[in-house]
């Protein structure tokens, strides 16, 4: 299992459509087969950052969410309300402690 994080910078007249967005589809997203885990977060200061937090079970399976119908649409949804290039980081976790 590995971990995906996707920071995403968004104009500040979008973030609402963006959050209504996300309701709409955080389920199905983490029902996608071979995810986890699915959190969304927002900075602290400069609430206009957003970051996505989902486990998969191997790459493949986030590939295959990457070559979905159901990515391509959020993408497609998602994209136009940026102000800031998206960045995203697939990193494998060491350590967790609860």
């Amino acid at each position: 299992m590995f971990v995906r994080i996707v920071k995403m910078s968004f104009a500040e007249e979008h973030i609402t459509e963006f959050q209504a967005n996300f309701e709409t589809v955080k389920q199905r997203i983490r029902n996608f087969e071979g995810c986890q885990f699915l959190e969304l977060h927002r900075d602290k200061h400069n609430t206009n950052i957003f970051f996505t937090y989902s486990y998969w079970n191997t790459e493949a399976d986030l590939e295959n969410y990457r070559h979905s119908d159901l990515f391509k649409s959020v993408w497609a949804q998602t994209k136009p309300m940026f102000n800031g290039k998206p960045e995203a980081w697939s990193v494998d976790k060491l350590v967790s402690l609860e």
